[in-house]
């Protein structure tokens, strides 16, 4: 079992910042993959971010790339999405995942990869 808890989560203005945190605790040392998804009202649950924990290889959706950037703290067993220049857009509930399979055909942005999931920390962005 994995236990994911994020953090970081709060109202902010257009064009700010923040930083989300996923902490990571239980048998951390089967985790194959770290993500980040996100949930806005009646949308479906999106892609956001995925390191591979080992290697480190990031991976991005088309809409926060060169904005938003994924990294770790194996110390730590923490994850970080750093998000800058936000938009109204980007308003969600965002959620940290991570895969436990030792092989896995599905891709880091399916959120079906992933069987762990945090209980999500809501990001607000104001025009």
């Amino acid at each position: 079992q994995v236990q994911l808890v994020e953090s970081g989560g709060e109202l902010v203005q257009a064009g700010g910042s923040l930083r989300l945190s996923c902490a990571a605790s239980g048998r951390t040392f089967n985790i194959y993959t770290m993500g980040w998804f996100r949930q806005a009202p009646g949308k479906e649950r999106e892609f956001v971010a995925a390191m591979t924990w080992s290697s480190g290889i990031t991976y991005y959706a088309d809409s926060v790339k060169g904005r938003f950037s994924i990294s770790r703290d194996n110390a730590k067993n923490t994850v970080l999405l750093q998000m800058n220049s936000l938009k109204p857009e980007d308003t969600a509930i965002y959620y940290c995942a991570a895969d436990t399979a030792a092989w896995s055909p599905r891709s880091p942005s399916e959120y079906k990869k992933y069987n762990f999931w945090g209980q999500g920390t809501q990001v607000t962005v104001s025009s």
